[in-house]
Order: structure tokens, then sequence, then C-alpha cells
């Protein structure tokens, strides 16, 4: 409710228009009380130093709650681990920040019923981000200046039913083994292309690449190049070559006889179409078609993170990215 009163007697309420301070020679012209502005006892010697005895003023109810005070009860119910927040609440916005590197979490549900509430709202980044730390994750405000406390209630209800909105995981560091398939490349007729691609990859995620073992298109020396890069310390697989359909691409087949488990095989990913996901016991084996020689982004890049970031990844983990799964490079 908007009223005019005196300057004394407007403490605690909110201010409904900027104020602003001219200074003497052109020293100074700008705003002074922004609009919004919860009057303190502290302003009251100011504003009347500025010629303002009277204020047109927002009186809050006790239903309601000012855009700043909402806007940090929903940016705190909605924020989770790995997450930090901005120093400042500005006309009801606050933004969200990593805390560490790592792979950023949206509750997709949860945000859109947020967003349904309609006089409140949170932007994110896409689900499933790699992220460094003190990148910008999200932002949240309340929409009016004076917000109806019910709102913001149901705003933080949401997070304790569906849970935290935005959070980071952290990414494990892992020492990982290549094996990488093919006759042609085994016998020496071409020179291998994937290992200083996959070596990068690797190495900027903050993993480390420990053994690299060549094999020729053999169902047995597939599985038994699998075992030797357990055997040496690897945690993560990653497995090159031999993932089409022709009848000498058998790395899925050397793979299972390994004893690992097939999660996926194919994705709805381009470039990436022909990936397969596997497990040997914990252990990780990313299986990456020929097309990761080739393209800057593929499958690899958005499921890596994912796997380092402790996520089990399955046929439907894997359907679920044939939405934004056209890899833009």
């Amino acid at each position: 409710m908007l009223q005019k009163i005196r300057v004394e007697e407007a403490i605690g309420t909110v201010l409904a228009h900027d104020i602003t301070e001219v200074k003497a020679n052109r020293e100074f012209k700008g705003r002074a009380f922004k609009k919004g502005h919860i009057i303190t006892k502290e302003d009251i010697p100011k504003l009347l130093d500025l010629g303002k005895e009277n204020l047109f003023v927002l009186k809050i109810s006790e239903d309601e709650l000012h855009e700043n005070e909402a806007g940090e009860m929903i940016a705190k119910a909605i924020a989770g681990r790995g997450v930090y927040l901005s120093d400042e609440v500005k006309e009801g916005k606050v933004n969200f920040y990593a805390a560490y590197d790592g792979l950023l979490k949206v509750n997709v549900e949860g945000l859109e019923k947020i967003n349904l509430l309609g006089e409140v709202m949170c932007a994110t980044r896409h689900n499933n981000s790699q992220v460094k730390k003190g990148t910008l994750l999200a932002g949240t405000r309340a929409i009016p200046l004076i917000i109806k406390k019910q709102v913001v209630e149901e705003a933080v209800n949401i997070t304790s039913k569906c849970g935290k909105i935005v959070e980071v995981l952290p990414l494990r560091s892992v020492k990982a083994g290549l094996i990488i398939t093919g006759n042609e490349v085994y016998k020496g007729r071409i020179k291998d292309a994937f290992e200083p691609i996959i070596r990068e990859k690797i190495k900027n995620i903050g993993s480390e690449l420990i053994k690299v073992t060549f094999v020729p298109d053999d169902v047995d020396m597939i599985a038994t190049g699998v075992k030797e890069l357990i055997n040496a310390g690897a945690q993560l697989i990653v497995a090159t070559g031999g993932m089409s359909v022709d009848p000498d691409d058998v790395t899925p087949l050397g793979v299972k006889k390994a004893g690992a488990k097939i999660t996926a095989y194919g994705s709805s990913v381009l470039p990436g179409a022909m990936f397969m996901m596997a497990y040997l016991d914990e252990i990780p084996i990313l299986g990456i078609p020929a097309c990761g020689m080739y393209y800057k982004t593929t499958i690899f890049d958005l499921i890596l993170p994912r796997v380092l970031a402790g996520e089990k990844i399955g046929r439907t983990e894997i359907a679920k990215l044939g939405h934004g799964g056209l890899c833009l490079d």
C-alpha cells in the first residue's frame, strides 16, 4: 500500500521511488536512495538534508515480504552443496556460483514447479554441465517489489519435497587406461590418432592416463587388454574403435568377455551414436566410436564428467540425452 508519511515515521517502510542527490559545483548528481530501500533510523538525517520531510513509502503487512528478503529466502532454499550465493541481494535477485570444479545438477522438476508459482523465478544453466569454480550457475528473484509471504513459503516447501534445485557434484580424479583396437593400428599400417585426444581430455578433467594398450580386432585379445589395464591400476577404461556394425568390429564382445556388463550400446547423441557404456564390477568402461577422432565434442564429453561425478550410466540416462544431444562443437 502506497502512503505519504513524515520521514521520522518512515523507519521500517519501503521507499516507493528513487531519491536523487545533487551536490554543489556539479560534484555529484545521482541516486542517493534506491526504490525498494528499507528506511532505517540512520537514514533520517540524510533524508532531511536532502529536503525530504515526507516520503512516499510502501507499507509491508504481516503477510508480505520485501523483494530482497524474499529473494534471499528462496535462494537459500534452492542452493545445494557446492554452491555459494552472491554477497548482495539486488532488486530481489540472487546469483548462484560454483564453489569448486564439478558437474552442475539441476532438479528440473522442482525448478519447473517453482517457476509455475508466478511471482518468483529461477533460471539455470543446462543440467549436467561441467563447470569451473566461480562459474555463474543460476539466478533467482522475487518479481514484484512486495510479495505475498505465502508464495515464498510455497517455493521453500517445493525444495523440501523435491530436494535442492541447484548443486555441484565434485569430480573424482582417477587413473585411466586406454585400449585402442583395430588391425590397421595394431599392425602399424596407420598411425593412431586417438591417444593424444583421449589423453588431453582425461588430463583436462583432472585425471591421469596411466597406460595405453593396442590390440587387434580379436575378442580374446581385447578381453586380455581390458584385464591388463585393470591390473595396472586403471579405475576407468576408455576403449576406442571397433564399435560399429561391421563383422570385425568386436570391441563390445571383447569387453563383455572380460567380464563386464554392458549397460548401453548405441546412443541418442550425434556424434556418438555407436557409443558403449559398460561396467566391470565398479570400473566404468566407455566405448568411443571413430567420431571421437574427428569431432571436438561428442558423447564422450557428455558422459565422462557424469561418470567421474559417481553417476551410474545406463540405457535410460543415454536415452534422455536425445533432447539436446545434437552436438554443435
